[in-house]
């Protein structure tokens, strides 16, 4: 079942074409990683995904539903849609605990008790409920960035939109993030990512899809699009990325 497609996606910023006829989908359990050099419109394209740009051309379906139509509710698509950023985004003044319950109760209007159960679990599972009372400061960065991650969780999301979310981190810190987001990865949460992290994609990605100006020049599996490139720009970043 197709959960979200973009279709001849084109964005310009001004005179700058960002996105130019980009056309992707992703099905349930589907984890589709892009990657590319920074510029080449990663971010955008997911941002685009959440409706926080606006595409200029062609279009972006959520679960069949074109998300141009002037009468769709954004707030409900970002029900659907959870995005985690590579700045964690945490309310400083909010203790890791009341961080990933805000969006259940607030949003989602969920009963406080049983929100903040759900979010013990959650907490539990990357290892800092003893740390729930504590705020984000007093975390390293790959704590925030675990919490940030099951803080999206919390809202029971049916797409994981995360763009470059361990580029922040000092690279002790990147593996702790990468595990998470394996389990999720094995557990079928369906995701999209921009991410430079080849290891992780070949590992985890049912598809890969290289992103250069703006354009998709070619997706495949893991294997293909890493091993045997069809195309001399695909293997030219992977050279790079890799030396």
């Amino acid at each position: 079942m197709s959960v979200l497609g973009f279709h001849n996606v084109s964005k310009r910023f001004g005179t700058t074409e960002v996105l130019r006829g980009v056309t992707l989908e992703l099905n349930r359990h589907d984890v589709v990683c892009v990657i590319g050099a920074s510029g080449s419109g990663k971010s955008t394209l997911l941002r685009c995904a959440n409706l926080l740009e606006r595409v200029d051309g062609g279009d972006v379906t959520l679960f069949g539903q074109s998300l141009l139509d002037p009468r769709i509710d954004e707030n409900l698509v970002r029900r659907h849609i959870a995005m985690v950023f590579q700045s964690f985004n945490l309310f400083p003044h909010l203790s890791v605990l009341q961080n990933v319950m805000l969006g259940p109760v607030h949003a989602l209007k969920r009963p406080t008790d049983e929100v903040r159960v759900d979010a013990m679990a959650l907490l539990e599972r990357i290892g800092l409920a003893t740390r729930a009372d504590e705020y984000p400061e007093r975390l390293s960065g790959g704590q925030q960035q675990r919490v940030a991650i099951v803080r999206s969780l919390a809202m029971q999301p049916s797409l994981l939109l995360l763009d470059e979310v361990t580029s922040a981190l000092d690279p002790t810190l990147v593996g702790e993030v990468l595990e998470l987001l394996r389990e999720l990865a094995h557990e079928g949460t369906t995701m999209l990512l921009a991410t430079h992290e080849m290891g992780f994609a070949r590992e985890v990605a049912t598809t890969v899809a290289y992103l250069d100006e703006g354009v998709v020049i070619e997706a495949g599996t893991p294997g293909q699009m890493l091993d045997a490139p069809e195309h001399e720009l695909t293997r030219a970043f992977l050279s790079r990325v890799r030396s």
